[in-house]
C-alpha cells in the first residue's frame, strides 16, 4: 500500500489548516526542545478510497515529533497526522503499512508511533450510539475500538491509547457564511451576549511580545480558577514569536485580548493556517465577568479569521457531548453557543514498535485523563 517514504526538509512540509501538521508547529517544538522529523509518503490512491478504480498515485506528507522518555527510549508521536483521511475500511490497514514503513526511519529506540488522529470517529455517525434527545453516548469499550479499527490489518497491532493528547472533540463553525448568518446561527443567549459586550464598551485588540503579561496574569487567574496545572510564560513566549514564514506552511499567530477602558478581561491565542482559523487557547479575569468580554473575544477571531481568508473556525477542545459531570462541560456550553457543529475526532492509537518495551511504558503511563499543552 506504502510505495515510497522519504525524508524530507521541513520547510517543504505542505500547506495544511492542521496547525500541528505545520512548519510553524515545528519551529515551535524546536524552541521547546524536541526534535521532529517530516516524511512523504506515496501511496495508490484506490488503496485509500473504498470502491474507488483510480490508478493515480497520492502523495502526502506528515510531521513526527520525537519525544524522548529517557536517555535510552524515545516515542514518535504525530499530532493530528497523517492528514489524509482513508475510507473507515482501510484506515488500520493503512496506518499499518505507514508504521511499518516509517520504522526504519525512526531512531533505534523508538518503542512506539503514537498517532492523534484528526479523523472523524467511526462512532460518530452511528445511530445506536446517540441517545433519543440526540446526544453522543461515546465510544464503545477500547477492546471493541481495537478490533474494529485494526480490521484489514495482517498484526493486529493498533492499540488505542490510554488518553488523548490533543483534544478529540471539537467545534468547527463554517465562515463562509457572510456575519449576518453567522450571528443569526448562533444560540439566543451567545447572541445575546456579543451584543451586550459590545453595549457595554468592550474593545478588542492585539497584542505583542511586549505585553505577554497581560496574558500571562489572566492565564493565571483562569488555571487558579479551574485548578489546572499552570505553565511557564516561556511556552507562550515562543508560540507567539516562532515564525516559518519561508517555508510552505507557515502560520499567522494573534494575541488578542478584550478590554474595558484598558482594564483586560479575557484574552485568547488566535492561529490562522491555510483556511482554517483556531482559537488556540483562551484566558479570563475571574472578576467584571459581567461584560461577557469572552464572547465579544471569540466574535472578533471569527471575524479576524474570515477576514484573513478562512473557511472555518475550529474552537479546539470540548466535553463529547452535554454532560455536566465532565470536566470541560462548561467548554461545551460556551462553545456550542456560537452555532458551529461538533466533531468527533479518533483520538490517540499508538501503533507499538518494541511490544515489551510499549507494555511497560503504558502500565508507567500517567492515568489522568486531561488534555496537554502538545
Amino acid at each position: 500500500m506504502i510505495a515510497d517514504i522519504e525524508d524530507k526538509e521541513i520547510k517543504q512540509i505542505y500547506q495544511t489548516s492542521i496547525i500541528q501538521q505545520t512548519a510553524y508547529w515545528s519551529e515551535v517544538k524546536r524552541l521547546q526542545g524536541v526534535t521532529s522529523k517530516a516524511f512523504n509518503f506515496k501511496t495508490k490512491t484506490a488503496d485509500l478510497y473504498v470502491d474507488s478504480d483510480d490508478s493515480t498515485y497520492f502523495i502526502g506528507d506528515l510531521l513526527i515529533l520525537i519525544q524522548t522518555l529517557d536517555q535510552d527510549h524515545s516515542i514518535a508521536y504525530v499530532p493530528y497526522g497523517p492528514e489524509v483521511e482513508p475510507s473507515v475500511e482501510n484506515q488500520g490497514y493503512f496506518l499499518e503499512q505507514l508504521s511499518e514503513s516509517l520504522r526504519s526511519c525512526l531512531p533505534t529506540n523508538c518503542i512506539m508511533i503514537r498517532y492523534d488522529l484528526s479523523w472523524e470517529s467511526h462512532w460518530a455517525k452511528e445511530d445506536d450510539c446517540y441517545d433519543i434527545n440526540g446526544n453522543w453516548l461515546g465510544v464503545p469499550d477500547k477492546k471493541i475500538q481495537e478490533i474494529r479499527f485494526n480490521f484489514n490489518t495482517i498484526n493486529w497491532n493498533l492499540r488505542k491509547a490510554n488518553t488523548d493528547i490533543l483534544p478529540s472533540n471539537t467545534i468547527f463553525v463554517d465562515l463562509k457564511k457572510d456575519e449576518e448568518a453567522l450571528l443569526g446561527a448562533m444560540k439566543t443567549k451567545t447572541r445575546y451576549n456579543v451584543n451586550l459586550s459590545q453595549r457595554k464598551g468592550v474593545k478588542i485588540r492585539s497584542l505583542g511580545l511586549d505585553s505577554l503579561a497581560i496574558w500571562y496574569d489572566l492565564y493565571r487567574q483562569t488555571a487558579a480558577r479551574n485548578h489546572f496545572f499552570l505553565h511557564d510564560i516561556s511556552y507562550f513566549r515562543v508560540v507567539l514569536s516562532a515564525r516559518a514564514n519561508d517555508t510552505l506552511s507557515p502560520a499567522d499567530v494573534y494575541l488578542l485580548v478584550a478590554e474595558i477602558e484598558d482594564k483586560p478581561l479575557a484574552a485568547m491565542f488566535l492561529v490562522v493556517s491555510a483556511n482554517r482559523g483556531t482559537y488556540l487557547y483562551g484566558a479570563s479575569a475571574t472578576e467584571n465577568r459581567n461584560y461577557m468580554a469572552t464572547y465579544a473575544l471569540q466574535w472578533r477571531a471569527m471575524q479576524i479569521a474570515k477576514e484573513k481568508g478562512c473557511t472555518e473556525y475550529d474552537f479546539f477542545g470540548v466535553a463529547p457531548q452535554a454532560d455536566p459531570s465532565h470536566p470541560l462541560y462548561g467548554l461545551y456550553r460556551f462553545k456550542t453557543g456560537f452555532g458551529g457543529e461538533i466533531f468527533h475526532r479518533m483520538g490517540c492509537w499508538d501503533y507499538p514498535l518494541d511490544n515489551e518495551k510499549y507494555k511497560y511504558y503504558t502500565s508507567m503511563e500517567f492515568k489522568n485523563q486531561s488534555y496537554h499543552l502538545s
